[in-house]
């Protein structure tokens, strides 16, 4: 079983940057997919960013393709996610993921069979 904790989230203005950072632990061999989404409080879990962890490969989605940065730090099991241009409809809840596959994961909303195991999610919140 894996666990995942989430940090870096905040308060900043439009335009502004964030960090986010996951740290992985316990059983983490199986986990060659991970990725991060968001959800606002009633509304549908929302893909972003997704990487293949053996082969550093990365997928976006559109609304954040050339904004976020996903990376990895495997001597950290550490999972990055670099937000910049930062625009108030990137408030949500933002969460680390574990993934069986990239397809049905950078979409909205996601296919829930695709995840394997999330974090407890970090806010971000943007404003105008």
């Amino acid at each position: 079983q894996v666990l995942l904790v989430e940090s870096g989230g905040g308060s900043v203005q439009a335009g502004g940057s964030l960090r986010l950072s996951c740290v992985a632990s316990g059983d983490t061999s199986s986990s060659d997919y991970m990725g991060w989404f968001r959800q606002v409080p009633g509304k549908t879990r929302e893909g972003l960013a997704a990487i293949y962890i053996p082969g550093r490969t990365s997928y976006y989605a559109n609304s954040v393709k050339g904004r976020f940065t996903i990376s990895q730090d495997n001597a950290k099991n550490t999972l990055n996610l670099q937000m910049n241009s930062l625009k108030p409809e990137d408030t949500a809840m933002y969460y680390c993921a574990t993934l069986r596959a990239v397809v049905g994961f950078i979409r909205n909303p996601i296919l829930p069979s695709i995840l394997r195991a999330w974090g407890q999610g970090t806010l971000v919140t943007i404003s105008s």
